[in-house]
């Protein structure tokens, strides 16, 4: 593993270096009579058990942010949220970094894992039985919800991260003038769904532009504007959830288009920044990318050729380490392969090195 070359590009090697040396040493009334809705943050929690935040939040700056993702307690959610926290770190350490305060890891099983320690934790509870419909989803925003109101939270932002991001660089504020900052989905399609919106979306809300094509994440938002949209947001997943046309017309990304109308109806605009992320194969550079986001499986044949669609000779793709954490000998791909791929692949490499440096990574 020490003598494989890294081709990464155009001086992209900083936080890579710095890690390998690190490794060594509302809307409620609209839905109710139809649907299970939870409460606002005003009322209390149906069944709740005890939480428990570890570590602090940190940064006093005016602009910092704090960090939340939520999961659950799987393995294939452990893992990445392990590696993705450690990669928070090296970036808030080093220059340019003075923004990214605390963070948290929003656990929403209902109760700690063997990792609580080593990761800053808020234990949420789940949604109640059958309530997500098989969609594990739907917990993020009900875990959101009980976070926001019980954790001590010391920003005034909010930067809502998944456990599938590797942040490259250190992330500035990027919201401005009460908007928040979001990363644009090119299959986030308000216009198209129209129709299926406006169950949500009613027409006096005005256009239907008002949605913006966003997710939850990456999103940076101010505190109190989440505070607001968290409990609309919930309930507009579950009610779409529970409209079989709607759960058709969006199937998993259905909380990501929950978010945006909440988003809209609470009148929180976004500042749309494509450098937020980058998903790799098909994004081919990093560029000024902040994060990259492993969502998609990469295959390539042993010339650097895609083979998407089809398992190629080299791959690296989540879902094949949903029962254990990536092996300390992932290979690095063929040459020819994008400059992101190369980048994402190195990371993944030198996280094996962080494997070795943890006293463990048993499950």
């Amino acid at each position: 593993m020490a003598g494989a070359p890294c081709r990464c590009t155009r001086g992209t090697l900083p936080l890579i270096l710095i890690s390998l040396s690190a490794a060594y040493l509302t809307y409620t009334a609209l839905l109710s009579s139809r649907s299970f809705l939870l409460p606002h943050p005003t009322a209390s929690f149906p069944g709740s058990t005890s939480s428990r935040r570890l570590g602090s939040s940190g940064g006093g700056k005016r602009k910092a942010f704090h960090t939340a993702v939520t999961a659950s307690d799987s393995v294939y959610n452990t893992w990445q949220c392990r590696v993705m926290y450690y990669w928070f770190k090296r970036a808030r350490e080093v220059s340019g970094g003075g923004e990214m305060g605390g963070f948290t890891r929003i656990l929403h099983s209902g109760k700690p894992d063997a990792f609580a320690d080593e990761i800053p934790t808020f234990v949420a509870d789940p949604l109640p039985a059958g309530t997500d419909q098989g969609y594990v989803v739907l917990n993020r925003p009900w875990a959101f919800v009980q976070w926001l109101q019980k954790a001590d939270i010391q920003e005034e932002y909010i930067l809502m991260a998944e456990p599938d991001h590797i942040i490259v660089k250190p992330i500035p504020n990027l919201s401005r003038d009460g908007r928040s900052a979001a990363f644009p989905f090119f299959y986030i399609e308000p216009k198209k769904y129209e129709n299926v919106l406006r169950k949500f979306f009613p027409e006096h809300e005005g256009p239907i532009t008002k949605i913006d094509p966003i997710g939850n994440s990456p999103v940076i938002a101010r505190k109190e504007s989440l505070a607001k949209i968290a409990p609309t947001w919930m309930n507009i997943s579950i009610a779409m959830k529970k409209d079989p046309e709607t759960d058709k017309a969006f199937g998993w990304v259905l909380e990501m288009y929950a978010y945006a109308v909440a988003s809209a109806l609470h009148g929180v605009g976004n500042i749309l920044h494509k450098e937020f992320m980058i998903q790799p194969p098909f994004d081919l550079e990093v560029g000024d990318a902040f994060i990259i986001h492993y969502t998609y499986g990469c295959d390539y044949d042993m010339k650097g050729k895609l083979t998407y669609g089809k398992v190629g000779e080299w791959r690296f793709d989540k879902r094949s380490f949903d029962s254990k954490p990536p092996p300390r000998n992932l290979p690095l791909p063929p040459n020819g392969v994008p400059q992101s791929v190369v980048w994402f692949s190195s990371l993944c490499r030198y996280l094996n090195l962080l494997f070795e440096y943890l006293d463990s990574f048993s499950f």
